[in-house]
């Protein structure tokens, strides 16, 4: 199991997935006004995970690349 799924987040995929299919939602505007600032609160948690996805795993290249500058 990895840490995403240990700590009950989902993953970037499932994320990016997630926000596709609100934004094809608020595209079509059919979403009831009553459900628009919901589907807009969530939209900017997720936008939030990926951001930070993306900024983890830049730090894991980054540390990679020092490594196997050290060891050349």
């Amino acid at each position: 199991m990895t840490d995403v799924e240990n700590s009950g987040e989902i993953g970037y995929a499932a994320a990016l997935d997630e926000l596709e299919r609100i934004l094809a939602d608020l595209e079509r505007d059919t979403v009831d006004v009553d459900v628009l600032s919901t589907k807009v609160a969530r939209a900017s948690e997720l936008l939030a995970l990926c951001r930070r996805r993306i900024a983890d795993a830049r730090v894991s290249v980054d540390a990679v690349m020092v490594d196997l500058d050290t060891e050349g």
